[in-house]
């Protein structure tokens, strides 16, 4: 098995179950946040909605300046975000799948100014930030919908409010 197909098979299972969860933000709710140094609802699940495509297409590049990080920004609605989640998600596994082992290898390095703040192989970034770093915002987007009175739907399995079984 390719590198590259490990990486887009788990981005392929997991996009459908972070799909099912960003389709219940309440468009009336994106401005909500649950304490004051928390993001908006919006910002959180729009940051979900970006990662795929986001990370893969910095992935692709051989460094990447911390200056040219933006925060996620407050989306228009509920729809446009899941229409740019889906649109991240075909945009990286054509960009991860075109990889071979040889490219997801070579290092990629995050930096400031002329300093490498950390550097690692691409599918390490791929791993930890597209992967990993969406699952950890998964789980809270979860317990913000909670806080909201949103049915939580099944994520490794039955939820209180649906199973899968």
């Amino acid at each position: 098995m390719r590198l590259a197909d490990t990486i887009t098979s788990e981005l392929e299972r997991e996009a459908k179950t972070t799909r099912n969860l960003l389709e219940r933000v309440p468009t009336d709710q994106l401005t909500w946040k649950p304490h004051e140094t928390s993001a908006t609802l919006g910002q959180l699940a729009n940051h979900i909605a970006g990662l795929p495509g986001g990370i893969a297409q910095i992935g692709a590049l051989e460094k990447l300046g911390v200056e040219n990080i933006n925060p996620p920004g407050q989306p228009e609605s509920t729809a446009a975000m899941v229409a740019a989640f889906d649109e991240g998600v075909t945009k990286a596994m054509a960009i991860i799948g075109g990889m071979n082992d040889s490219d997801l290898m070579k290092d990629w390095s995050l930096t400031k100014g002329d300093q490498a703040l950390f550097s690692l192989p691409r599918i390490g970034l791929y791993r930890s930030i597209l992967l990993n770093h969406l699952y950890h915002h998964r789980g809270q987007l979860s317990v913000y919908l909670r806080m909201l009175g949103v049915k939580i739907p099944s994520i490794y399995g039955p939820s209180a409010d649906e199973s899968p079984f």
